[in-house]
């Protein structure tokens, strides 16, 4: 009852667990929440004007990136007969993507994979979009979203989780996306935020403005915390020890990074803010996003002071080098990722890692 079995066209029988499949099927709903999540935050932190665009932004994002995905970016990202640097066309349009076994694991049929994947691939350039704000136009966003995870997304997604990626050939341990996702995200708002230039009125203080509603940025974190529960508990693809061992852990750095934010920014200001909190609680959920899987709740704890401390100072390089970031994205998913990326090859436990796969 806890299995069921699929024949191909050749005669191959395969066998999944239901309990995996209605695990990963959650989680792939609730990292889905983590999309207009991003767009409620994003809403909320911006002035009024410019509130709604990021809220439309997200769903835009979620519709165009289900299409890329459907058309070529699954290949791309996870066939097996692809190169060490992206993948080739043998799921052009999804054919042969039902169920037959998945890359990530024997335990899941192909589709379930493909679906639960596709979040993170949707999630990742609305992260990036954040840069558009105030100064960015929408009309050339799905073309850019479109060659963007074709161009950048899918290869870097290749490299590390395709069985024939070169970095996955070579050892590397990326969990739940610290580089897919984090870092291409964080890299592509600086470019983004480079590019476009800076605001009109940028470093006066006609741009010195408090955020427009905090309730919409308190409701856009709710939803990425609880989707980041789905996000890294998903990863282990399983519904095991790994998957509960991630959870516990994304759960203390997030908790850690909110509180050591809020209280180096409390030093200044000699004040309490939500918004502050919610900042150094994204800032954990980033970092321990690479090594949830790996690393215990000690790590987790110090990941998530480490995070909330290196993303805190990191939002005044944009005065130091003159860029507009304006959401604070390069800081909070560009340094995040990189730092976790760096530190947490340090805290891998052995023990973690051979008990819970």
């Amino acid at each position: 009852a806890g299995t069921i079995t699929a024949t191909d066209a050749d005669g191959v029988v395969s066998v999944y667990n239901n309990g995996d499949i209605a695990w990963t099927l959650t989680c792939t709903a609730l990292v889905w929440l983590m999309i207009p999540g991003l767009g409620y935050m994003y809403s909320g932190l911006l002035r009024r004007k410019n509130a709604l665009s990021q809220i439309y932004l997200s769903l835009v994002c979620l519709a165009v990136v289900s299409f890329q995905w459907f058309f070529w970016g699954y290949s791309l990202a996870f066939s097996e007969t692809g190169s060490a640097y992206i993948g080739d066309l043998k799921y052009f349009g999804l054919k042969g993507v039902l169920d037959a076994p998945s890359m990530g694991t024997a335990r899941l049929p192909a589709l379930v994979f493909c679906l639960y994947q596709l979040m993170f691939s949707a999630a990742t350039p609305m992260i990036a979009l954040g840069a558009l704000a105030e100064r960015g136009r929408l009309a050339p966003v799905p073309i850019f979203v479109f060659m963007w995870s074709t161009l950048v997304y899918d290869p870097v997604a290749c490299w590390t989780w395709s069985a024939n990626g070169w970095s996955f050939v070579m050892g590397g341990l990326d969990f739940a996306g610290g580089t897919p996702v984090h870092i291409t995200s964080g890299t592509a708002a600086l470019a983004i935020s480079i590019y476009l230039g800076k605001r009109k009125d940028w470093g006066t203080e006609r741009l010195m403005y408090k955020p427009h509603n905090t309730t919409y940025i308190i409701l856009g974190v709710v939803f990425l915390w609880f989707g980041c529960f789905g996000f890294n508990g998903g990863s282990a693809l399983s519904a095991n020890l790994r998957a509960a061992h991630a959870c516990i852990v994304t759960n203390l750095a997030a908790s850690m990074g909110g509180l050591t934010w809020m209280l180096w920014d409390y030093r200044l200001e000699k004040k309490w803010s939500a918004i502050w909190f919610c900042s150094g609680a994204i800032s954990g959920l980033v970092a321990i996003t690479p090594t949830c899987g790996f690393v215990g709740a000690p790590a987790a704890v110090l990941f998530g002071v480490m995070a909330g401390t290196c993303c805190n100072f990191a939002t005044q390089l944009k005065y130091t080098f003159g860029y507009d970031d304006t959401l604070n994205i390069w800081a909070s998913h560009g340094i995040g990722g990189v730092h976790d990326m760096k530190f947490g090859s340090l805290s891998f436990q052995n023990l973690i890692f051979q008990q819970t796969r």
